[in-house]
């Protein structure tokens, strides 16, 4: 399937100059969105995940599906303040500052194997956070996987001593 159908290119969204990819359209489309979530659950199964961990918003929701195609657990990775119980916090760069991400402390078990899943590779910072956040609580990140990467924005480089795995390229 050409996922690329099923993407909309919004340019000058949200600023002039990026080109934003829209996934809306895939998730609207049912056969697209289930094999797509499909594709993303072979890859968790050949690395042999037992757990997903995704970080808010989208890497919910392809994340969600593919733990539930496999029978395993899905972890949020969230904002600040939005998680109640005690957890851990990593801060990461961003072009523009400074980001955290925060997951719960008994989210991952010491030796779980964890595939990361999100919806987009750019520069790979929040991905990179990620990691931190699953091997800080001694899981093994055994890849990352995504529905777009922007290989342009060599992302894939921050990462590169996981297995990396995305459904579509786009330059940027």
């Amino acid at each position: 399937m050409n996922y690329k159908d099923y993407i909309a290119i919004i340019e000058d969204f949200p600023v002039k100059g990026i080109s934003f990819k829209d996934i809306t359209p895939l998730m609207q489309n049912g056969e697209a969105f289930k094999n797509a979530c499909l594709e993303l659950s072979a890859f968790a199964k050949k690395v042999g995940a037992n757990v997903i961990v995704g970080p808010e918003s989208r890497g919910f929701i392809f994340g969600c599906p593919v733990a539930t195609n496999l029978k395993i657990g899905f972890v949020p990775i969230r904002k600040p303040g939005k998680l109640p119980r005690e957890e851990v916090k990593v801060e990461y760069s961003l072009e523009y500052g400074v980001g955290t991400l925060c997951m719960h402390k008994d989210g991952i078990k010491k030796g779980d194997k964890v595939l990361i899943i999100d919806d987009l590779l750019a520069t790979g910072g929040t991905a990179k956070a990620a990691v931190d956040l699953v091997e800080k609580l001694g899981g093994k990140v055994v890849g990352c996987a995504f529905l777009i990467e922007l290989v342009g924005l060599k992302g894939r480089e921050l990462l590169k001593n996981y297995e990396v795995f995305s459904l579509i390229d786009y330059e940027f």
